[in-house]
């Protein structure tokens, strides 16, 4: 599985309530090495904010993927997630 599928998988399984960690995804994609994703997991995930396919929120309120600092979460996109979550389901039978 690749990372953007483990952001969207996650995020997806949230909704767009509710957000991840950054090491979420790195946990879940890399085990225990997860500290050494971490640079991926941002460009991924900026990647796929700038395609509208996530949301990158600092202390609950969406940023500019292109110039956030800091601390961060993930969240799904409003209806994207419902079909992502719907997607994954399909694929796992």
């Amino acid at each position: 599985m690749t990372l953007e599928a483990v952001i969207l998988d996650l995020t997806a399984e949230r909704g767009p309530d509710k957000s991840i960690c950054p090491t979420d995804a790195a946990r879940a994609f890399a085990g225990e090495n997860w500290r050494k994703v971490l640079g991926e997991v941002r460009k991924t995930a900026v990647r796929l904010a700038q395609e509208g396919r996530i949301v990158i929120t600092r202390k609950g309120k969406p940023v500019d993927p292109l110039t956030f600092k800091g601390v961060y979460r993930l969240r799904a996109v409003a209806g994207l997630a419902a079909s992502a979550a719907a997607d994954t389901s399909i694929e796992s039978q």
